[in-house]
C-alpha cells in the first residue's frame, strides 16, 4: 500500500443492508422527501411475484408509485429517454431502480434526466452532469455490478451500437437499501456471473493504476468474501449467509471501482455487449483469467497477493510462481460455477476479434488504468487465446 499518493473518496450514498431491509423503502423515500416514486424494476422480477416486496412497503405509507420494467439486459440509451418522459408525466420526484445493474443504470439515467433536461446521449462521458438527479433509491436484486453505490450508468448507444457510460458525480445514489433475502431467487447461472463479474471489478480495482489505500481495503475485503462464498450461493440459492456475503463482496467491488476505476476486462468485455448483446457481467466473467493472465508482469507483488486471498498455497514459491497461481484460481472459480471455457462457447465469431479490439482500445479511461498497457497487436492476441486459440502476448 501507498501512503504518500494524493487521493479524493467521494461516496455520499447512505447504505442499509440486512434481512428484510426493504421494509424500510418507504422511510427511505421519505428521508429525501420524494412523494411520488418512479420504481424502475427488471422485468424478470415481475414476471416472478418478486415485485410485492417493493411495493408493499408504498402501498401501506400510501406513497403513490409508477412501474416502469421496459428494462433490457443490455440497456440502449432510448429506455432512459422514455421513462423519463413517463415519470415526468406522472409527476414522479424520485426513483427507485430495482434489479441488476440495467435497472439501476436506467433509474440513475431517469434521475439526472428529470432535472437536467435533454436526452440520455447528452451525458455520456465524464463530468457532463451539472445538476443533481431527483432522489434516487437503488436496491439490487444481484451480487454482481455494484452499481448501487457507483456514479456511472452504462448504456448502448443504438445509432453506433456502441457501448458508454454517463459519469460524474451526481449519478452516486442517495441511497441502497441491500436486503440479501431478495436475492434467494436468483437462478445458479446468473448468480455464477454476476458473481464473477463483482469479483472482476474488486480484481481490476485493486491492480489499477489508480488504486489507493482505501480503494485496496474494498477491493481485498470484496475478493475475499466473493472468493469464498459465491461456489456456496451458486450450490444452494437458498444460503442466506452466502448470499449476504456475496451483496457484501458486490457492494465493496463497487465501492472499490467507483474510487480506483476498472481496466482491460471492461474495454474488452464492452464490445462483446454492443456487438453480440453477450451480458456484461458473463463477458466479464469469461475474459477474467485470460487478461490477468496476460496482466500479471505489470504488478507481479500485487497478482502474488490475489493469489493467497483467492486461497492459493505460495508458500515457497517465487513472486512470478505465486502470481501465476492467481490466474489457475481464476479458471477454477469458473469451472465451479459453470461459466464457459471460452469465448467460442460464446458464439462469438472469430473474424469479428480486430473490431472487437479497435473498439476495446476506444475505451480509454479502463485502459489507462490497466496495469501493462496493451497495443491493438496485445488486445487482438488476448481475445485469440480466449477464444480457444493460442495468442502472443
Amino acid at each position: 500500500m501507498n501512503l504518500t499518493q494524493t487521493f479524493t473518496v467521494s461516496q455520499p450514498t447512505q447504505i442499509q443492508f440486512g434481512a428484510g431491509a426493504i421494509a424500510n423503502l418507504a422511510n427511505t423515500v421519505k428521508t429525501f422527501n420524494g412523494s411520488n416514486v418512479f420504481l424502475v424494476i427488471d422485468p424478470s422480477l415481475v414476471r416472478a411475484g418478486l415485485i410485492k416486496p417493493i411495493t408493499a412497503p408504498l402501498k401501506k405509507a400510501k406513497i403513490p408509485f409508477t412501474v416502469y420494467d421496459k428494462i433490457d439486459p443490455e440497456p440502449g440509451l432510448e429506455l432512459a429517454d422514455k421513462g423519463t418522459k413517463i415519470a415526468r408525466k406522472a409527476g414522479c420526484d424520485c426513483v427507485v431502480g430495482v434489479g441488476g445493474g440495467s435497472a439501476m443504470d436506467v433509474a440513475k439515467a431517469i434521475a439526472i434526466l428529470l432535472t437536467n433536461g435533454g436526452k440520455a446521449v447528452d451525458y455520456l462521458g465524464l463530468g457532463l452532469i451539472k445538476k443533481a438527479g431527483v432522489p434516487k433509491i437503488m436496491v439490487p436484486t444481484s451480487s454482481g455490478t455494484g452499481a448501487e453505490v457507483t456514479f456511472t450508468a452504462v448504456f448502448i448507444n443504438e445509432k453506433t451500437g456502441s457501448k458508454g457510460g454517463m459519469n460524474g458525480d451526481p449519478l452516486y445514489p442517495d441511497a441502497a437499501i441491500l436486503d440479501p433475502e431478495l436475492t434467494l431467487s436468483l437462478p445458479p447461472h446468473v448468480t455464477a456471473f454476476t458473481g464473477i463479474d463483482a469479483l472482476t471489478h474488486a480484481l481490476e480495482a485493486y491492480t489499477s493504476t489508480q488504486a489507493h489505500i482505501i480503494s485496496e481495503i474494498y477491493s481485498l475485503e470484496a475478493i475475499s468474501l466473493i472468493a469464498e462464498n459465491l461456489p456456496a450461493a451458486y450450490a444452494n440459492g437458498d444460503n442466506l449467509a452466502a448470499r449476504s456475503a456475496m451483496l457484501m463482496g458486490s457492494l465493496l467491488g463497487g465501492k472499490a471501482l467507483a474510487t480506483a476505476g476498472v481496466g482491460l476486462v471492461h474495454a474488452m468485455a464492452y464490445p462483446m455487449g454492443g456487438m453480440f448483446g453477450i451480458p456484461h457481467g458473463l463477458a466479464n466473467a469469461v475474459l477474467l483469467p485470460y487478461v490477468i493472465d496476460y496482466n500479471l508482469i505489470g504488478d507481479i507483488e500485487k497478482f502474488a497477493v490475489l493469489a493467497q486471498v483467492l486461497g492459493q498455497n505460495t508458500d515457497d514459491l517465487t513472486l512470478r510462481e505465486s502470481a501465476s497461481l492467481c490466474v489457475e484460481a481464476l479458471f477454477d472459480l469458473n469451472d465451479d460455477v459453470g461459466i464457459p471455457a471460452t469465448l467460442k462457447d460464446l458464439d462469438i465469431p472469430f473474424d469479428s476479434i480486430p473490431e472487437m479490439a479497435e473498439i476495446a482500445l476506444t475505451v480509454t479511461r479502463p485502459v489507462e488504468n490497466n496495469p501493462r498497457q496493451p497495443s491493438l497487436d496485445d488486445v487482438i492476441a488476448i481475445y485469440e487465446t480466449a477464444f480457444g486459440n493460442a495468442g502472443s502476448y
